[in-house]
């Protein structure tokens, strides 16, 4: 079997560094959505690609496809007249991964309430800059959700 999809190998070494970084991926799912890149005509890859093309056992692949799969960060689809599943890269990744993001920002400010009025309980000092910072979150905040609008 040969690639089904042209790569350049170094942006394919950024992107797999970049985004085991970003999703906390394990290298080899990093790879594989990685791969999934370069899919820029969408045609899909199939699994048997995977397991040649980046040198893995057929279950190490499995698993790493099993959790870009239930991260949300790729889908896969069924031809008609094939049984193979191709898996594409997930269009919605962007908004999923914004979402994440703005979830985050909220569970800090949520944090950062309770400490503060655990705080206020126990000393009278208000902390000034304690607001400045979570007013930055929320402005953040809203600046996401504007994009995931757009999106």
């Amino acid at each position: 079997m040969h690639k089904s999809i042209e790569i350049d190998e170094k942006i394919f070494q950024d992107a797999v560094k970049f985004y085991g970084t970003v999703f906390n991926l394990p290298p080899l799912a990093s790879k594989i959505y990685s791969y999934l890149l370069f899919d820029c005509e969408k045609v899909g890859i199939a699994f048997d690609e995977f397991v040649e093309v980046l040198s893995a056992s057929k279950s190490s692949v499995s698993t790493s496809i099993s959790l870009l799969l239930n991260a949300e960060l790729i889908v896969d689809h069924n031809k008609m007249d094939e049984r193979k599943r191709y898996f594409f890269i997930n269009d919605e990744y962007k908004k999923i991964r914004l979402e994440k993001i703005v979830q985050k920002l909220q569970d800090e400010i949520k944090l950062l309430d309770d400490l503060n009025n655990f705080k206020k309980n126990k000393e009278d000092d208000y902390n000034e800059r304690l607001e400045v910072y979570k007013a930055i979150l929320n402005k953040n905040i809203q600046n996401i959700q504007e994009s995931i609008n757009k999106l």
